[in-house]
C-alpha cells in the first residue's frame, strides 16, 4: 500500500477517527487529521501556526488559503512520502479543487475517498450514551463502571454529558455535516473516488470491510 493517498470522510460519531488510526498503523500510512495539524502548528510557533492562532483567539474560523498551506506543509514531511490519510480535510468542494491543484503541483493524486456510513439514529443512540470527566477529559470506557455524576477515576473530577452531547445537540450537528458534505460527496463520486464503507458493527468489522472496500489485503506481504 506504499504511496497510497487516501481521505476518509464521516460524520461525527461513525468512528473514522478510530478506522483511520488503524489503517495508519497497520498501512504505515501518515494520519493528517486538521486538528492535530493545527495544534502541531501552535506548538511548533511556525508563521502559519501563528496566522492561525490569530484567527481562533478571535473565535473565527481560520481561512481555507491557511488551512490549504498547512496541508502543503505537512504534506512535504518525510513521513507522507509512503502515503498518508486526511481526516477532517478536506470540508467542502472549495477546499477539495484546492487540494487537487496542491497535489498536482507535487505530482500526485488522491487514490480513494472513504465515506463511512452510518444512519443518523445510530450516532445519536452512540454519542448520547458517551460520558467524559469534566476536569481531565477522560472519556468513560464499557467496563469502568461508571455512570452520569460519578467520581473520575482518573482524578477528582465529576463524570458528565457534554452539553454537545445531547440528542438535540447530536441532531444539529449532523444537520450541519450533511448540508456542507453532500455536495463534497456528489464532487467525488463524479470523480469515480467514492468508496462507501458500512460503519455498523465492532471497530474489526469496520476496518476489515474498509480494507476489502480499498481492495487491500491484510495478509503480510
Amino acid at each position: 500500500m506504499s504511496g497510497t493517498r487516501l481521505i476518509l470522510l464521516g460524520a461525527p460519531g461513525v468512528g473514522k477517527g478510530t478506522q483511520a488510526k488503524r489503517l495508519e498503523e497497520f498501512f504505515h500510512l501518515a494520519h493528517i487529521s486538521t486538528g492535530d495539524m493545527l495544534r502541531d502548528a501552535l506548538r511548533e510557533g511556525t508563521p502559519l501556526g501563528l496566522e492561525a492562532k490569530s484567527f481562533m483567539e478571535n473565535g473565527e474560523l481560520v481561512p481555507d488559503d491557511v488551512i490549504i498551506n498547512l496541508v502543503k506543509e505537512r504534506l512535504q514531511k518525510e513521513d507522507c512520502k509512503e502515503g498518508f490519510i486526511l481526516d477532517g480535510f478536506p470540508r467542502t468542494v472549495m477546499q477539495a479543487e484546492k487540494l487537487d491543484e496542491l497535489l498536482e503541483g507535487m505530482t500526485q493524486v488522491i487514490d480513494a475517498v472513504v465515506s463511512i456510513q452510518v444512519s443518523n439514529d445510530e450516532i445519536v443512540e452512540r454519542l448520547s450514551k458517551r460520558l467524559v470527566c469534566n476536569a481531565c477529559g477522560y472519556v468513560v470506557m464499557p467496563g469502568d463502571g461508571l455512570e452520569l455524576g460519578d467520581g473520575c477515576n482518573k482524578c477528582s473530577g465529576e463524570i458528565i454529558r457534554r452539553k454537545d452531547d445531547e440528542p438535540d445537540s447530536i441532531r444539529r450537528r449532523l444537520e450541519v455535516y450533511e448540508e456542507k458534505t453532500s455536495s463534497l460527496i456528489r464532487y467525488y463520486e463524479g470523480r469515480g473516488l467514492l468508496q462507501v464503507v458500512d460503519g455498523v458493527g465492532s471497530m474489526d468489522d469496520i476496518f476489515q470491510r474498509t480494507v476489502e472496500t480499498l481492495g487491500l489485503s491484510l495478509e503480510p506481504v
